[in-house]
């Protein structure tokens, strides 16, 4: 499906250059609504993107929709800091008796700057200040944010140069699998904490994703991160589990950790946590690690109660195994087609990564942008992820049906295919 005239200039002339997604699906937006977008030119779009995973629940979820607007016209508090109100009242008590309580999980939520890299920040803070210490053990491929402290435990080197300063206090260690799956990396970091001659001060805390989104795709399994638990318990480390995008279900159950089976001291979520893709974060963490001083991590929009009513409406979902179950069957279905797709197209050297709805293909370097490229021209959005965005990632709103996720599916495997014939065509004579 290809566009209608794409007239972009006004955000060319008067926005700033920093502008990135546009770019990539240059258009211009007017209408969303579960699974699907519209543009002006009334060119409709599937979206395999779910704006960076904030969309688990797609656009404009009707009931959630419906209780803000009985909210709002209701005059309901929209801001409020920190002050107690009825719709965070509501939150509080929803998220601990549906998700919290059936999984033993005992946990205080504080409610920082409404972003993930602010829920990031704050979970480095309060490590610092409860064990006394200053360094952060990250992982290579990390993403965690945008500020200085997110960044300084991000691995991507065009973000951190972004940062104009020394990015300090933290250590890069190997994620699972980076040095080949016959490396153990937990033996590596542990010899690191042991030696003292290693270089390496005693961690304040680890900051993991369980599944790297940004960093292209790449999955810890639930033996590594055990281990990584009982690193940090052996060394008096915090762990600090970034859920921002893959928690909300992204990966199949509402924490992505789970699967492990591992307790978290600290657990950081935003994203989808708002159910409507309205500015929410929160950063949880068990009760003897509460140490802050009143105010001590404030912000000005840390009382979102439009995002409160939205949060809370999307807990629903999470009130039966019913859910889950119906990520499990798209989960499967989607890696069915990836790897069909691959076993259909060898000659382009794809590698299956991710789990839930969170998966994707590798290929090599330009090949993915190749393919978002295509996709967006066919009416389907995708992005790429990797720090060569090498991965052509497959990220649907949660609640897509059956119908939207094969019509998706066979566009990304038309451009597959046209990717293959261009490969292959020979070269005209001059």
């Amino acid at each position: 499906m290809l566009n209608g005239t794409r007239d972009l200039q006004l955000f060319e002339v008067l926005e700033s250059e920093v502008r990135s997604y546009c770019r990539s699906f240059p258009t211009k937006f007017q209408k969303a609504t579960g699974y699907q977008l519209w543009d002006s030119n009334g060119n409709g779009y599937i979206d395999f993107f779910a704006g960076a995973g904030a969309l688990n629940y797609g656009h404009n979820e009707p009931q959630m929709k419906q209780k803000l607007i009985d909210y709002i016209m209701r005059d309901g508090v929209a801001h409020s800091l920190d002050m107690a109100t009825e719709a965070k009242e509501r939150f509080l008590s929803e998220f601990n008796e549906i998700i919290l309580k059936p999984r033993n999980m005992t946990y205080k939520v504080m409610f920082p700057g409404p972003t993930g890299t602010n829920a990031v920040e704050s979970a480095l803070k309060l490590a610092r200040k409860v064990t006394g210490r200053q360094t952060v053990m990250s992982f290579t491929n990390a993403f965690h944010g945008m500020t200085l402290g997110a960044l300084a435990v991000t691995g991507n080197k065009f973000k951190r140069a972004g940062a104009g300063v020394p990015l300090n206090h933290s250590i890069s260690m190997p994620y699972d699998g980076y040095m080949g799956k016959e490396i153990d990396t937990l033996k590596f970091i542990e010899n690191y904490l042991q030696d003292s001659g290693s270089g390496v001060s005693l961690p304040a805390a680890i900051i993991v994703e369980t599944v790297q989104g940004e960093g292209g795709i790449n999955v810890a399994s639930s033996e590594w991160l055990k281990g990584l638990e009982r690193l940090c318990k052996a060394y008096g480390m915090l762990l600090i589990v970034d859920d921002v995008q893959m928690g909300c279900g992204r990966t199949g159950t509402f924490f992505s950790f789970e699967r492990s089976g591992i307790q978290p001291d600290i657990i950081c979520m935003s994203k989808s946590i708002g159910g409507y893709g309205l500015p929410m974060a929160i950063t949880l963490m068990k009760p003897e690690h509460d140490q802050w001083s009143p105010g001590e991590h404030n912000g000005t929009f840390r009382g979102n109660n439009l995002a409160f009513i939205t949060a809370t409406e999307a807990l629903r979902y999470w009130k039966t195994s019913q859910f889950a179950a119906d990520i499990a069957v798209k989960a499967d279905k989607v890696k069915r087609s990836l790897q069909r797709i691959i076993s259909n197209y060898p000659e382009l050297n794809g590698e299956h990564r991710g789990l839930g709805l969170m998966q994707g293909i590798a290929l090599e370097e330009g090949v993915a942008e190749q393919i978002s490229q295509l996709a967006f021209e066919k009416g389907l959005i995708m992005e790429t992820s990797g720090t060569n965005s090498e991965v052509i990632k497959v990220m649907p709103p949660l609640t897509i049906d059956m119908e939207g996720l094969e019509t998706g599916l066979q566009l990304l495997e038309q451009c597959m295919n046209d990717i293959k014939l261009e490969a292959r065509a020979p070269i005209a004579n001059v």
